[in-house]
Formats: structure tokens, C-alpha cells, sequence
């Protein structure tokens, strides 16, 4: 008995979601430039066909990965735009590294997407810069919001201490590293407060 068309669109159904989660797990645990492309259709699994239907290059599969972090809350950034958590703990939760689902621990996956993508003409590369822009803009808004002088000076301050700690996290392989930023950043914001001397 023969496959019917039906049922063979009801096989191919969800290969986009199949793709990127495989794509997840081979880029976190070998690297982007370590997973081919043909990797990542077996593990899927799917049709090279069907991968390359999806996602013509792996720059696109790979921005669309970086997408789906941002927009699945598995990022630094995500705490940022909570509503429901107060405005110095958004900050303060910049150095708290994500719930993660594969070991060792990772750094910030745009950090290093944009490592692996030196060239800063690529998309994978402006795609990193642009949410790293993003979370700069994002904190400069919040420590706005409480008042604390200089704020442009002091996000970029913040920043710099949330993404060098997730990457020495992920080079110590401690996921807890970030107590040592979140220190730091609450000196930083105590004496920018208004009513700091």
C-alpha cells in the first residue's frame, strides 16, 4: 500500500521546529562551525531537501536559531523586558545564568556566534551585534526608570560585567559564576542611585 499524499504531508509537518531544536543541541554542545549542515538533517531528522527548503544557507540557520533563543526567554536578555519582576532585580538577573538544558554551561550564544562569525559584514555577526545593542538599550531604560545618574555610562558598565561573566562561566564551566558580577553591579547601581553621596 502506498504512501497518500495526506500522509505524507502529515510526515513532513513540524520539520522547521525539528530542524532548529536539533540545531540547538548540536550548535551548544560542538560548536556552529563544528555541525555541518548534513549533520543537522540527520539529527532532525529530515530530508536535505527539506533542511535546505527551511534554511537556503546555514547563516540563516543559524540566525533563525539565535531568534528562537531570543524569543524563547533562553537568553540573558529575556529578564530584561519581565514586567512582573521589579526593575533592579531585571537588571540584577542579567547575572544568573539560564535554566540549561545541556552541559557543560554555555556563555551568551550571541557572543559566541559572533566568534565564530568574525567577519562583522556577515548577517550571523550584525545579528549578534544587534542584540547586543538591544540589551544595552534595554538596561540603559531600566536604570532610567530608577533614577541612576549617567545612565548610558552605567549600562554599558552592567553589560560588560553580565557578558564577561557568562563567559567565564562558560570557560570555568561554573554556572553559578555570576554571583561574582551580580556583586559588583549592585555597588555600581547603589552609587548611582540619587540619594548615593
Amino acid at each position: 500500500m502506498g504512501t497518500t499524499p495526506t500522509a505524507s504531508r502529515r510526515q513532513g509537518r513540524g520539520g522547521r521546529e525539528r530542524i532548529l531544536a536539533a540545531a540547538a543541541q548540536l550548535f551548544a554542545t560542538q560548536g556552529i562551525n563544528a555541525t555541518g549542515m548534513e549533520q543537522v538533517a540527520a539529527e532532525a531528522p529530515v530530508s536535505k531537501r527539506t533542511l535546505y527548503l527551511h534554511f537556503r544557507t546555514k547563516s540563516d540557520l543559524v540566525i533563525a536559531h539565535l531568534q528562537d533563543l531570543a524569543s524563547s526567554g533562553a537568553t540573558l536578555e529575556s529578564g530584561l523586558t519581565r514586567e512582573d519582576i521589579p526593575v533592579r532585580e531585571r537588571i540584577l538577573g542579567l547575572f544568573s545564568q539560564p535554566v540549561a538544558t545541556t552541559s557543560p554551561v554555555r556563555g551568551c550564544p550571541f557572543i559566541d556566534a559572533a566568534a565564530e562569525f568574525p567577519d562583522v559584514e556577515s548577517a550571523v555577526h550584525s545579528y549578534a551585534r544587534e542584540q547586543k545593542l538591544r540589551m544595552v538599550q534595554l538596561v540603559t531604560a531600566l536604570v532610567t526608570e530608577l533614577g541612576c545618574r549617567d545612565p548610558g555610562a552605567l549600562a554599558e558598565q552592567l553589560v560588560i560585567l553580565a557578558d564577561g561573566a557568562a563567559s567565564r562561566a562558560m570557560v570555568l564551566n561554573d554556572a553559578d559564576y555570576g554571583r561574582h558580577g551580580r556583586a559588583a553591579a549592585e555597588i555600581l547601581l547603589e552609587r548611582a542611585l540619587p540619594h548615593a553621596s
